[in-house]
């Protein structure tokens, strides 16, 4: 890949009240603009990523980047979506303009503000992420649709009750780590193994400790080419980008497979010339615990329906083999949605130049990402490494 992460800002995840989409990215573009030592006026691309859908009332927010810095105006500026994966198709639509030489720097901001509406009109909001004419009717919104995925799962491969509820407990325990995270707060093991009031059954299976946050937030990086980025204060190139999108209803796939999800970590680590083992850290897309168990699978760490293992045996605890998502992951940061991929890589990016703080991984230096639209609909896969060593 020809693109680096040359720079990068990142607001707290969280309820923003007070706080519209527009003063989330003026925040963010200013500050990767700074964090990456350049100007506005140097900007040849924008990218901002946002699903929206009903979430606020602005639609057409690209050009609100240009509230940043006059100097935008008249710059190309397009906004992107694909559902939960928003931030990485804005990325990778960044990449992909200075691979073709169009472009020297680009500008990616990915918001989402998620708080205005009622949890009703969320889970409606999200469902438009599904399939509707089949899955109108699943209640919960997205957590009846992996409520669903988790009771096939137990029903195929046994109770996995044990495994979510670690799951959970080691992503808010690295959390607390997390300056940006939404809650950070080390609720246990027992805790989120246990029915409680304050941990009730959401869907399925699924408790309250099995599903990500409704956040507002906002995170932003700045994208180079390699000659660019070389003459910089800090860059992180890309080892390796892959996308694959699968069939959008659950019923034309075996929904326990995440084929997408598998596909798109075999392109990128073939493209990369690595194996899973070469990685030093992951950070992947749990929107639920589910998720993240069978992300393990298509990722290559375990076995179809041995997924458990790698959570059970601590290989993704932060100081097991391959350690995954010591940011505390969507569990514990928060899931705005158009802003989650491009947090992802951000997270990524600060623990291969060392500047993960608290969250450090030490000597990291190769990182992988998972960001996941839909129920294993649309599959991004980044590797990243140190432009110089």
């Amino acid at each position: 890949m020809t693109g680096c992460i040359v720079g990068w800002a990142h607001t707290k995840f969280g309820k923003h009240d007070g706080r519209d989409v527009e003063s989330l990215i003026v925040e963010v573009a200013e500050g990767a603009l700074a964090d990456a030592g350049i100007a506005a006026a140097d900007i040849d691309q924008v990218f901002l990523g946002t699903m929206n859908g009903g979430f606020v009332k602005q639609e057409f927010p690209a050009s609100l980047v240009f509230q940043a810095d006059p100097a935008f105006r008249f710059k190309p500026a397009t906004r992107v979506e694909n559902a939960c994966a928003t931030g990485s198709a804005a990325i990778h639509m960044g990449l992909n303009t200075i691979a073709a030489g169009t472009a020297r720097l680009v500008l990616v901001v990915g918001v989402e503000k998620m708080t205005e509406v009622s949890g009703a009109e969320v889970n409606d909001l999200l469902l438009r992420a599904s399939y509707r004419k089949e899955e109108d009717q699943i209640e919960g919104g997205f957590a009846g649709i992996f409520g669903q995925i988790a009771q096939k799962y137990f029903q195929r491969y046994g109770d996995q009750s044990d495994a979510l509820a670690r799951i959970a407990a080691k992503n808010h325990k690295n959390g607390v780590a997390n300056p940006l995270a939404q809650m950070r707060r080390d609720l246990g093991y027992e805790f989120c193994r246990t029915i409680s009031d304050k941990n009730p059954i959401v869907a399925g299976p699924l408790k309250r400790t099995d599903c990500s946050l409704v956040s507002d937030g906002a995170a932003a990086v700045v994208l180079a080419d390699t000659a660019t980025a070389l003459s910089l204060k800090k860059a992180v190139a890309f080892r390796a980008a892959e996308q694959v999108n699968d069939f959008l209803p659950m019923s034309r796939r075996d929904i326990l497979a995440f084929d997408g999800p598998a596909l798109a970590w075999k392109k990128a680590l073939a493209a990369a010339r690595l194996d899973l083992d070469d990685l030093d850290l992951v950070e992947t897309h749990d929107c639920f615990t589910i998720a993240e168990l069978i992300e393990y699978e298509a990722m290559g760490l375990a076995p179809q329906g041995e997924g458990a293992r790698a959570i059970l045996e601590g290989w993704t605890e932060k100081d097991g083999k391959l350690p995954v998502n010591p940011s505390g992951g969507l569990k514990s940061k928060g899931h705005p949605v158009g802003a989650t991929g491009v947090s992802m890589h951000v997270l990524a990016a600060m623990q291969v130049t060392g500047q993960a703080g608290d969250m450090q991984i030490p000597g990291a230096s190769l990182a992988g990402i998972l960001n996941m639209g839909g129920a294993a609909v649309a599959n991004f896969v980044s590797i990243l490494e140190p432009l110089r060593r």
